[in-house]
């Protein structure tokens, strides 16, 4: 059984760390509740603007000629994983690494360039023998729309220019605190949606000014912009959610141990007063009986 001073220090220890833990679970709550209003506030523009952009551009008789959708021949792929810059938030990083694998070994005839987003992808894959896009990897450093605006505008030009023939962004999508679904998401070319459905058909009575054409051709790089964005709004507030769960979790964990060892504390200190007694009748017995 361990002596009193070691179970003492493991007290100390793990109400030490329990402190920590509180303490970053009250960070990453405040900064849950700025980011998931944020992502809030922009689910509804986005999924408004991308419902506009495909019934006009499945209305339009040109679509084939929009840029951004063009579908051709795969053979250069770029795949975007969103991770976070800290650790301490669970298997939030691991899950985007690991169905960022599997994107690799569903395309192992494709040559594959990883522009990772976030410290702790692009430690992982400078590793790996995938040739990098390392300029963005430091977009959650300041989060805002510019820098992220410049990198979704480098992968649509490097898409225009044929450098690559398929964009999948690779993150976690945010439910709610608890709930973080890795989503493996085509970002280009742009997914053609079914003309023939129902909510389609409801909704192709726009009036279209100055032409369909200006307007397509303005709206689908706003569109796509505003979708990265949107994606990493999602990664930031999904990180802070799967931090507070982590660090709720470990808060309870250093509790039950805490728990534990004061059990073994006691019993302990009362083997060793135990143990002082016998040793005290003993030696009174022995001087009776000189």
């Amino acid at each position: 059984m361990a002596n009193l001073k070691e179970v003492k220090e493991r007290i100390n220890s793990v109400s030490s760390t329990q402190q920590i833990t509180k303490a970053m679970k009250m960070v990453a709550a405040a900064k849950l509740r700025r980011a998931q209003e944020k992502i809030v506030q922009m689910r509804p523009y986005s999924q408004k603007l991308t419902s506009i952009l495909n019934n006009i551009s499945s209305g339009a008789e040109g679509v084939a000629d929009i840029v951004y959708a063009q579908e051709r021949s795969v053979s250069n792929l770029l795949v975007i994983p969103i991770t976070s810059d800290k650790g301490l938030c669970g298997a939030f990083n691991s899950n985007v690494i690991k169905a960022t694998n599997a994107v690799f070994l569903e395309n192992p005839d494709k040559k594959i360039t990883v522009m990772p987003v976030g410290k702790k992808a692009m430690d992982f894959f400078k590793k790996q023998n995938f040739p990098l896009v390392s300029d963005y990897a430091g977009l959650f450093e300041k989060i805002a729309f510019q820098p992220i605006k410049e990198a979704a505008e480098f992968v649509m030009e490097s898409f225009v220019g044929g450098e690559f023939d398929q964009v999948i962004l690779v993150y976690n999508q945010f439910k709610n605190v608890a709930t973080q679904v890795v989503v493996k998401e085509q970002f280009l070319p742009i997914s053609k949606l079914d003309a023939d459905g129902e909510e389609n058909k409801a909704q192709q009575d726009y009036i279209v000014e100055p032409s369909r054409d200006y307007i397509i051709e303005e709206l689908v790089p706003n569109s796509l912009k505003i979708q990265f964005y949107k994606a990493i709004l999602d990664s930031n507030a999904s990180e802070h959610g799967a931090r507070m769960t982590a660090m709720s979790k470990a808060t309870d964990n250093a509790g039950d141990l805490l728990k534990d060892l004061k059990l073994v504390y006691n019993r302990t200190r009362q083997a060793a007063i135990t143990n002082e007694i016998l040793e005290i009748v003993a030696g009174a017995n022995a001087l009776e009986g000189k």
